[in-house]
């Protein structure tokens, strides 16, 4: 490599080894970041990046990778800074208006589809949509279905929107309100409810690490348990629910046992609990059957 090319692949190394001592990256994962941040800036490929080595002599100049670069070091999510976040196969756009939607959520999606016959409509309550990652990742691989998907905050009801009109070829099989959970619905039932909803307690330690601390609070905060919002979600579920339908709800760690008991004194059958990628029991749910036992 020539004198010249080094330079410039220098000066990014620099900033990369800046992002690696400040947030505690590996090196692959610094390098990466540099990368995605100057291939944001530039409006260009990886590809051509790797093509072209003396592109990156224009970080130094570039307005738009040195705010980046600020940011990223402050602690921002890179979700943020790129305004993206790829979700079960599909690239999401996400603001700070919204949740950043994470791995451990794919399964929730997974035990929807389960749920849901290829061949058949059904109907889909997505409750707390957010950016609505799971919403649109239900609608993508289930193309029969119809879902309605709530948030009470109208700016992350604009993001989920923008997601819908981008990634479905029927942008209107996903509809979209603003409701505090179910206050707004009316008498609709629905074959399948789905919810990411808060589950954190108020002054949990890790709100005030990591990507927690730029992300919404009021999306993230449940009371003092982290239980309210799923107590609430369980307790006036049956009333939205067609015969045999069934209730998802992701929740926190320590909480699979908790949702357990909720389900069951709701009236739920069939109780099911699975573990995420890490092992950690992270999505709780149960069927609803109006003539049906009160145990699971």
């Amino acid at each position: 490599m020539t004198e010249a090319a080094a330079a410039p692949g220098a000066a990014l190394m620099h900033d990369a080894i800046r992002l690696r001592d400040t947030l505690g990256l590996t090196n692959r994962e610094a390098r990466s970041e540099v990368e995605l941040l100057l291939m944001r800036a530039l409006g260009i490929t990886r590809a051509r990046l790797i093509a072209h080595p003396e592109l990156a002599a224009e970080a130094a100049a570039n307005d738009i990778y040195q705010g980046s670069l600020k940011r990223r070091l402050s602690g921002e999510p890179m979700a943020y800074i790129l305004a993206e976040r790829e979700f079960y196969s599909a690239v999401f756009a996400v603001s700070p208006a919204v949740l950043i939607p994470r791995p451990e959520t794919e399964l929730l999606v997974d035990m929807a589809l389960e749920r849901l016959d290829s061949q058949q409509h059904g109907s889909v309550l997505d409750l707390g949509t957010g950016s609505g990652a799971i919403a649109v990742a239900i609608a993508l691989n289930r193309p029969h279905v119809r879902v309605m998907a709530v948030d009470a905050s109208q700016s992350a009801l604009e993001v989920a929107a923008c997601n819908a009109g981008r990634l479905l070829d029927d942008a209107k099989q996903v509809q979209f309100a603003r409701s505090d959970w179910f206050e707004e619905l009316g008498g609709t039932r629905y074959d399948l409810i789905v919810s990411n909803p808060p589950y954190v307690a108020a002054g949990d330690v890790h709100l005030r690490e990591g990507d927690v601390r730029f992300e919404p609070e009021q999306a993230l905060v449940a009371g003092q348990e982290g239980l309210d919002d799923l107590q609430r979600i369980i307790g006036e579920a049956p009333g939205y629910l067609a015969e045999g339908g069934w209730l998802l709800c992701e929740h926190g760690y320590d909480q699979a046992e908790a949702c357990r008991r909720l389900l069951r004194e709701a009236g739920f059958v069939d109780l099911v609990a699975e573990r995420d990628l890490a092992g950690i029991l992270r999505v709780s749910g149960g069927r609803w059957l109006t003539a049906g036992p009160a145990a699971g």
